[in-house]
């Protein structure tokens, strides 16, 4: 098992390597330099870079050196934690991710929760009750979910709450809460408006990963081995259980692994509709802007938890499939 990881991690440090020096190529593919980017935003702003502050910029980032000098000055503040500076917001990127990156997790992990919850026990109802009344419902339910976009829902969510319960939605605090201080009663606020974005961005997923539960389950319920299971006198129950939802199971876990990026970039439509502070928007806008190290920030940041994903993926999968680490 301990081979097998180190496998796994070596080629997550190498994915990462890669994909580090593919993106900044990418982000120095515009042409000018950041410095004609951030004083040009200056003069618009009716102000004017003093040369010395340009130059000190220059320093920092390598500006005037080759791009592979560049690429070693930014991947070495990266490590630090030095992640460049936007130039659009004239602050620190690092300032810019983590104010918004705590509502992202809550909203993401909220989001991941629901759909397994909710997704895992309708897709194993479905499949062992095929072509039943509870199996044509929940098909029709998922088909609409799929079909629906986020936005839509968002919107309508929007329109029905205020017309129901007679409060606005979108942000995820009441105006009053807004700017005030941490306290019982703006967690709770939170609270009542967190739930409208994790229904809206996991009423997609619950629909996607309820029909691949049902067809994995479906499969493996006709397999060999389950009808001995069923043959050699166990219940139904543990037949199910036991033997078919472990197997049926494997391609979600990888799906797992790979949705959590969105811990990073968020729904970002559904981010836009609703007003979230979330880090969905600020990589959208970023990229709009040509705001460089703010993008090339939120790269990484998503390599980085797609391939973590991938890793612990692979992890879990080892430990419930003992195949899988001999291959």
């Amino acid at each position: 098992m301990l081979a097998f990881i180190a496998r796994r991690l070596v080629y997550m440090i190498s994915t990462l390597v890669l994909i580090s020096f593919v993106g900044f190529l990418i982000i120095n593919l515009p042409p000018g330099s950041y410095i004609d980017v951030f004083q040009a935003q200056r003069q618009l702003q009716g102000t004017h870079t003093a040369e010395a502050e340009l130059e000190a910029l220059k320093r920092r980032y390598g500006l005037d050196k080759p791009v592979p000098v560049q690429y070693w000055i930014w991947v070495r503040g990266f490590v630090r934690g030095d992640f460049g500076r936007s130039f659009e917001f004239n602050r620190e990127v690092s300032e810019l991710i983590w104010e918004r990156l705590g509502f992202t997790v809550a909203i993401a992990t909220g989001s991941l929760l629901f759909i397994w919850l909710v997704a895992i026990p309708i897709g194993i109802y479905t499949a062992t009750h095929q072509y039943k009344l509870g199996d044509n419902v929940a098909t029709i339910v998922g088909m609409a979910g799929l079909s629906i976009p986020d936005f839509m829902l968002a919107l309508v969510l929007m329109v029905v709450i205020q017309r129901l319960f007679g409060f606005t939605v979108g942000g995820l605090f009441s105006r009053e809460y807004v700017d005030a201080p941490w306290s019982l009663a703006k967690v709770i606020d939170l609270v009542k408006h967190l739930w409208v974005p994790i229904v809206v961005v996991g009423t997609s997923g619950t629909a996607g990963l309820m029909r691949i539960m049902r067809g994995n389950l479906l499969d493996i319920l006709n397999m060999q081995y389950v009808q001995a299971a069923r043959a050699r006198g166990l219940r139904e129950a543990t037949v199910v259980v036991k033997h078919a939802v472990r197997n049926a199971i494997h391609p979600l876990i990888m799906l797992l692994g790979m949705s959590l990026p969105t811990i990073i970039s968020g729904s970002l439509i559904v981010s836009i509709v609703l007003g979230l502070p979330t880090t969905g928007p600020l990589y959208f806008n970023a990229l709009r802007q040509q705001d460089m190290y703010l993008a090339g920030t939120f790269l990484m940041f998503l390599a980085f938890m797609l391939v973590l994903g991938n890793f612990l993926a692979d992890i879990l999968l080892g430990l419930i499939d003992p195949r899988i680490r001999y291959e």
